[in-house]
């Protein structure tokens, strides 16, 4: 009995480990361009701050942009480290469902994201992965994004530099 008992403690302070070992994204951040690779459609589709705030079963945060007017557009968005799938509305009221998981090492981040784009009536599916992780001791955050839709595939890589 005594045993199980410390097997069964063993395993529960196994998996509080590797939940506490998982990165930690939290802070602000801001564009690197230098240091990007902002494929097909250059700077204007990458957001140029970060606001991240993180929580145990979550990571929340606001991407800053700016439209094709010029505009500062701010989106904010919820992600759940337990699979399952949120929503948050992005670009003119579009819908976007992600579900995000950790690597076997909790040092990347991987986001899979559905967008239903709607511009003016007409809903365009944009297909989403994002790979999160900590570069540079933990003072830059490289997010690789690939957007698959009609518009064709996109990638870039974006590095952010922490906020001092």
């Amino acid at each position: 009995m005594s045993i199980a008992l410390s097997a069964a403690f063993l395993l529960i302070c196994s998996a509080a480990t590797v939940n506490a070992q998982n990165a930690n994204f939290a802070g602000d951040w801001t564009l690197n361009e230098g240091k990007s690779e902002l494929g097909q459609f250059g700077a204007r589709m990458a957001p140029k701050k970060l606001k991240i705030e993180g929580q145990a079963d979550a990571i929340s945060f606001e991407r800053h942009s700016t439209n094709q007017n010029g505009d500062a557009v701010t989106t904010k968005e919820k992600l759940s480290f337990d699979g399952k799938e949120t929503e948050s509305t992005v670009w003119n009221n579009s819908k976007k469902k992600s579900s995000a998981k950790w690597s076997a090492d909790g040092q990347t981040l991987n986001v899979n994201s559905t967008i239903l784009l709607d511009r003016n009536g007409e809903v365009t599916e944009i297909k989403v992965t994002e790979v999160w992780k900590l570069i540079d001791n933990g003072q830059a955050l490289a997010l690789e994004s690939t957007s698959n839709s009609s518009f064709g595939t996109n990638t870039m890589k974006l590095v952010y530099d922490k906020a001092k």
